[in-house]
């Protein structure tokens, strides 16, 4: 084999790790091969930076076109992030037929149709096992370990940001803003959290797993994405009481009527394995029809768990050296020409059980009002918390769990319970999935 010449575009945490694990690894790397992966150029706007992580072994360049128009090179790994120059230079790479290794969910989520398309024509490999769950393997056991298998659905914790911030705020008693603040000191918030907290980093990474799943083209922009920054400490307490775990998760299912695409909190019954899942940790749970549902789980960010996968790609491309294009595994489990423009299913349409927390005058007849809300609405209930009014105060938290019900039935029981006399301020809405049909 020959040697695989690789350009880095990016030599922060994650290029740096990359550089570290395979400069570590390479007599490894190179008897499971059978030839050798090496890092030739790096380009980043920060040289003093990439001159100590790399001791000046490698050419180093402040200009990324440099080095995807480097002839030498025959991969390109884009560690740079963001929709706009990471589209331009990966494009640029594939046109000059290079294959790209990336860890960009957003650009893939975004613009990955585009890129996939560009790349098959070019006959050219995009390998991107870095870009959903930093080091599991999910990608590959979509792709291929469960190629026999129709999924059903796919559901994870796939934010290790948020995870954290719902396990402090459960362990510690505390509220978000705090909880933000520790995670930010810790580094494992940005300054700005925007993305993580609001959903918006896990919509990415779903909608790449939900392509996968399901044979469709991406279709992030029709996703449901509902953050953490409203919980409250008191629904996290009062979901533990009825023997639950709160977690941000992103769920895709596919159904009769289309392909479920959401992120938001969940309740998950805390003797899930999943809902076990604490810290920064990611997890992903993928029921096939015929293995029934499997776990992955370990370490989704940082320097060498993403740089693992990266290498993996690295490899992956190495082993694929001079075979066709049709010989290799579709870069989305399914051939493009085979993917079906599945619909995406409003928020609205999506059935769900639900957690209901409300606040209301405690006199009598409240109980009776709320029960013949949801009795109307043929929306049943599956068990119910009552708490008694603190000293001083008339007024209590209800809590209530449903069955399944669909998202636009229970809007129409809240707006309805909203407007009951007893009632003070808004209802609180959580969905309840069970993880197990």
């Amino acid at each position: 084999m020959k040697e695989l010449k690789v350009g880095l575009l990016g030599i922060g945490t994650v290029g740096g790790g990359t550089y570290t694990v395979l400069t570590r690894n390479q007599a490894e790397i190179a008897r499971r091969i059978g030839g050798n992966i090496r890092i030739v150029q790096v380009a980043d706007r920060n040289l003093e930076l990439a001159k100590q992580v790399t001791n000046g072994q490698v050419a180093l360049t402040d200009d990324a076109f440099a080095v995807v128009n480097n002839p030498e090179i025959d991969v390109v790994v884009e560690l740079i992030g963001g929709y706009t120059i990471a589209k331009e230079l990966v494009l640029q790479a594939i046109a000059n037929g290079k294959h790209v290794v990336t860890a960009n969910k957003a650009l893939l989520a975004v613009h990955g149709n585009e890129i996939f398309k560009a790349a098959s024509d070019k006959g050219v490999i995009v390998a991107f096992e870095a870009a959903v769950a930093g080091g599991i393997p999910i990608i590959k056991a979509l792709r291929e370990g469960l190629s026999a298998n129709k999924i059903e659905w796919v559901a994870g914790i796939i934010n290790g940001t948020t995870n954290f911030i719902l396990s402090e705020m459960r362990d510690k008693g505390l509220a978000f803003a705090d909880v933000l603040k520790e995670a930010q000191r810790l580094g494992y918030a940005e300054a700005d959290p925007t993305f993580d907290v609001e959903g918006i980093d896990a919509a990415h990474k779903l909608t790449i797993m939900a392509s996968i799943a399901f044979g469709m083209p991406m279709q992030f922009e029709q996703a449901y994405t509902e953050g953490i920054t409203q919980l409250s400490i008191q629904d996290i307490s009062y979901a533990a009481e009825l023997g639950y775990r709160v977690k941000l998760l992103g769920i895709s299912k596919k159904t009769s009527e289309g392909v479920e695409l959401r992120v938001h909190p969940t309740l998950i019954p805390e003797k899930r394995l999943i809902a076990n899942v604490d810290g920064a940790m990611n997890a992903v749970v993928v029921k096939g029809d015929a293995v029934g549902p499997t776990l992955y789980y370990g370490a989704g960010a940082g320097a060498e768990p993403t740089a693992s996968a990266v290498v993996a790609d690295l490899v992956d491309i190495a082993r694929l050296q001079g075979t066709q294009a049709e010989q290799r595994v579709a870069y989305l489990g399914y051939q493009l020409d085979q993917q079906q423009a599945l619909p995406v299913l409003p928020i609205a349409e999506v059935y769900s059980d639900y957690y209901l927390r409300l606040r209301a005058s405690d006199k009598p007849g409240v109980m009776a009002d709320l029960t013949k809300i949801l009795a109307d609405l043929q929306i049943s209930i599956d068990a119910m918390l009552q708490k008694e009014p603190a000293d001083g105060e008339s007024e209590a938290d209800i809590v209530i769990l449903t069955h399944t019900t669909q998202e636009k039935t229970m809007d129409t029981a809240i707006a309805r319970i909203e407007a009951l006399p007893a009632l003070t301020g808004k209802v609180t809405k959580i969905r309840v999935e069970s993880l197990s049909r």
